[in-house]
C-alpha cells in the first residue's frame, strides 16, 4: 500500500486558502514504514460543512431530531441484566470459565451498550430534561462499577465541538502514546487495554472542574457497589469491572473505537472514487461509518458520519437519516467489520495511532469552565 496514500481525500483550495492537508506533516521514512506525525488538517471538520447542506437539500431531516424514549426501557433491561449475571458468577471462581465466559459473552456486550447509552444520553436524547438525562446516565453507569457518566459529557461534547483540534479532542491519541506504541506488539498492547487510555488521557489533556453531578455520580456509583458487595460479594463486583475492562479490550464491540476516525490507507483510496456531486460538495471525510450488524447492540454507533453530522438525532432514526440523505453518504467510504478493523490497525505497518487528522485551531471547551475559542499558532510546514 502506497505511504501517502491519504494525498487522495486532499480537497482542492480556493485561492485564499492553505492547503487542507498537509502530507508532509504525516511523512513516512524512506522506508515507507515508521510515521513520524499526524495528518494536520487546516479546514474546519466536515460535519458542520455537510450538516448544512443536507439540511438545504432534504429539511425533513430537522424532524428526527429529539429525545428517543425506547432508551429508558432498553437501560433499565440491560441494567437488571447485568444485576441477574452478577448474581450468577457470584460462587464462581474469579478466573473460571464460569466467570470469565459470562463477563466476555454478556457483561462486556452489555456494558459497552451501557458505555453507548451514556453517549446517547450525553446528548440529552433519552429525554427532554437536561438535569433527567444527566442523572439517568448514573443509573446506566452502576453496572460499569466505576463513575464515570458526569466526566464523560463534557469531554464527549468537547470532541463534537472541536473534533480534531489538539489540546482539546481527548478522542485523539497524544504524541508519546503514537511514539511509544509504534509497533505491532504495541498497537496490540494499546488495543487490549484501550480502556484505560479513553478513561486516562482526557485527564491529562486538560481537566474539567467538579461538579454537583460529579459529586452524585460518586456518591451513588459507591453505594451501588458497596450493596453488591454486601449482597452478592466481591466476585460479583469484579464481574462489573471485568466486564467493563473487557468491553474496552479485544472485544468485537470495541472495534467501534477505532473504526470511527482513524484514517485507514483504503479509505483514502476509496475517496478518489466518489462519483456524485452531493459527496463532492463536502471536505474529505475523517470519521467513518460501519452499517454492521453489531450495531444492534450499540445504539447504531457505527453510523459514526450520520451521528456526528445530527448528534441531537437518536439511535432509532439514524438510518432513517441515511435513508433519507443517502446521496451523502453513499459515497463516503466506510467499515464493514469492526473485528476487522480491529486486525487490521494491528497488523498493517500502514496503519497506527498516528492514523488521525489533527488541527491546530478552532473548536472550543464543553461544560469544562471557560467557553473561548481555543486558538493556536498555525502549524508550520516542513
Amino acid at each position: 500500500m502506497p505511504s501517502t496514500v491519504l494525498t487522495a481525500t486532499i480537497a482542492q483550495p480556493t485561492e485564499a486558502e492553505t492547503t487542507p492537508l498537509d502530507v508532509n506533516t504525516a511523512s513516512m521514512k524512506a522506508n515507507g514504514k515508521e510515521r513520524d506525525d499526524f495528518f494536520w488538517a487546516y479546514t474546519e471538520e466536515p460535519h458542520r460543512t455537510r450538516r448544512q447542506a443536507i439540511i438545504k437539500a432534504h429539511p425533513e431531516v430537522l424532524k428526527l431530531c429529539g429525545p428517543e424514549p425506547l432508551t429508558i426501557p432498553v437501560v433499565l433491561a440491560v441494567v437488571a441484566l447485568q444485576v441477574v449475571c452478577s448474581w450468577f458468577v457470584k460462587d464462581a471462581a474469579f478466573f473460571s470459565w464460569r466467570f470469565l465466559t459470562t463477563a466476555y459473552i454478556i457483561g462486556a456486550t452489555a456494558n459497552q451498550n451501557l458505555f453507548l447509552a451514556i453517549h446517547e444520553i450525553s446528548h440529552n436524547l433519552a429525554f427532554k430534561s437536561p438535569l433527567a438525562n444527566r442523572l439517568f446516565a448514573v443509573v446506566a453507569n452502576l453496572p460499569i462499577g466505576i463513575p464515570y457518566s458526569a466526566s464523560f459529557r463534557p469531554y464527549h461534547l468537547t470532541h463534537h465541538k472541536s473534533l480534531g483540534v489538539d489540546g482539546l479532542d481527548t478522542d485523539l491519541p497524544t504524541a508519546l502514546e503514537a511514539w511509544f506504541l509504534d509497533s505491532v506488539g504495541g498497537k496490540a498492547f494499546f488495543c487490549t487495554f484501550q480502556i484505560l487510555f479513553y478513561a486516562l488521557r482526557p485527564m491529562m489533556v486538560y481537566k474539567i472542574p467538579l461538579t454537583n453531578m460529579h459529586a452524585f455520580n460518586i456518591a451513588a456509583q459507591i453505594s451501588f457497589d458497596v450493596a453488591i458487595l454486601k449482597v452478592f460479594g466481591g466476585t460479583a463486583l469484579g464481574y462489573f469491572i471485568m466486564s467493563s475492562f473487557l468491553a474496552g479490550s479485544l472485544h468485537p464491540c470495541a472495534g467501534h473505537f477505532i473504526a470511527e476516525h482513524y484514517v485507514f490507507s483504503q479509505h483514502a483510496r476509496l475517496a478518489e472514487g466518489r462519483k456524485s456531486e452531493a459527496a463532492k460538495l463536502v471536505p474529505p471525510p475523517e470519521t467513518f461509518s460501519y452499517y454492521g450488524i453489531l450495531n444492534i447492540f450499540t445504539y447504531n454507533v457505527g453510523l459514526h458520519n450520520e451521528h456526528h453530522d445530527f448528534p441531537a438525532i437518536p439511535w432509532t432514526r439514524l438510518w432513517k437519516l441515511n435513508e433519507i440523505a443517502n446521496e451523502f453518504y453513499c459515497d463516503l467510504p466506510c467499515h464493514h467489520s469492526w473485528v476487522g478493523v480491529t486486525w487490521q490497525f494491528i497488523r498493517d505497518k500502514e496503519v497506527g495511532l498516528w492514523c488521525r487528522v489533527k488541527r491546530k485551531e478552532g473548536g472550543r471547551k464543553v461544560g469544562a469552565g471557560e467557553g473561548a475559542m481555543h486558538a493556536q499558532p498555525p502549524l508550520v510546514s516542513r
